[in-house]
């Protein structure tokens, strides 16, 4: 299997001319908020007056559902193309040593962009760290936190990173995007997306949710453009950091 199916140049140049990625950028973002509004119109229709607060505790449904609609859409679009899953995700166990030698260095530098800016701002936003985190840790039923606390870590592997730098950054370059720009690009959607996850009306919390994975998403990319090969394995940690946030929403549930 030839996975540079996925890389810019192989694209073929009836495809380039159709592939600015909206799609791919956008539709995660807007799968999160609609999901959310079809919860908050339940919600109402039981005739609760603060359905639209009440269905932001929902956020790790929304993910589970928008994460299996992203998949199904990768995978359809890979299919179209006459391509598979396995070729987007990169998978490559030619350089398992050098590859696990390289995701060490990245880690080095993830790990603190993905929790550093995070606590920075929710402190220059609310003050207070855990004020940001009361408005986004809200307790479920119990059965709707267990299912999240499996399903979340286990389906966004699959659908977030390779949405964004898979699928999206090599389309903006192939659409003619710098390396650079499309980067930028890809990790701003990426970052953006948590704006909607939840969405709720507060300048604070949106501005919090907008920014705090930028840098996060900045380090990802780069090293999924460096190393291709990274994303599956990346994919796995992207998983396993995921079980502590569907997990605080279990503990808040109990």
């Amino acid at each position: 299997m030839d996975i540079a199916l996925s890389t810019p140049a192989r694209l073929p140049a009836l495809e380039r001319g159709r592939s600015f990625p909206w799609v791919s950028l956008v539709s995660r973002t807007l799968l999160f908020a609609a999901f959310q509004a079809v919860i908050a119109a339940g919600f109402a229709l039981s005739g609760r007056e603060d359905a639209w607060r009440a269905s932001a505790a929902w956020w790790p449904v929304t993910a589970v559902l928008t994460n299996i609609v992203s998949i199904a859409r990768l995978w359809s679009q890979t299919w179209c193309e006459g391509r598979s899953l396995r070729s987007l995700y990169q998978v490559d166990g030619r350089h398992v040593g050098m590859d696990l030698l390289a995701l060490l260095g990245v880690l080095v530098v993830a790990a603190p962009m993905a929790q550093l800016p995070n606590i920075a701002l929710a402190t220059l936003l609310f003050g207070d760290p855990q004020r940001a985190l009361e408005m986004f840790v809200l307790p479920l039923p119990t059965w709707a936190a267990v299912a999240a606390l499996v399903l979340f870590p286990l389906t966004i592997p699959f659908s977030e990173l390779p949405t964004y730098y898979a699928d999206a950054m090599p389309r903006l370059e192939a659409w003619g995007l710098g390396r650079i720009q499309a980067l930028a690009v890809a990790a701003f959607f990426h970052s953006a997306q948590h704006a909607t996850l939840p969405l709720l009306f507060d300048a604070r919390f949106l501005s919090w949710r907008l920014f705090m994975f930028l840098p996060f998403a900045l380090t990802v990319g780069a090293a999924v453009r460096w190393r291709p090969s990274l994303l599956p394995w990346l994919m796995v940690v992207h998983g396993l950091l995921d079980v502590s946030a569907a997990w605080l929403v279990f503990a808040a549930s109990r």
